[in-house]
């Protein structure tokens, strides 16, 4: 099954192609495809887990900022009917 990522950075409409075999979740390949580096990312990001009451806490913080990053409308399509 074809997978692809639509997505918005700084306002401007990109697709990529997606496999988890490369990369471990959405976040991660769109990063990958416009060059920024994850590393401090992960790390507060594990922080904010170890620290949470609620798994929905680690969801939010990495809406927020991968807002902050430019990204928006990241969705990914199961195959090629959706996109």
């Amino acid at each position: 099954m074809a997978r692809a990522i639509t997505y918005k950075f700084k306002g401007q409409p990109r697709q990529i192609p997606f496999s988890y075999d490369k990369y471990h979740d959405i976040y991660e390949a769109v990063a990958a495809a416009e060059g920024i580096d994850l590393t401090q990312f992960l790390k507060m990001e594990q922080q904010v887990a170890m620290t949470a009451k609620r798994t929905a806490a680690i969801k939010d913080f990495r809406q927020k900022e991968f807002i902050r990053f430019g990204f928006t409308e990241i969705f990914l399509h199961k195959d090629d009917k959706d996109i």
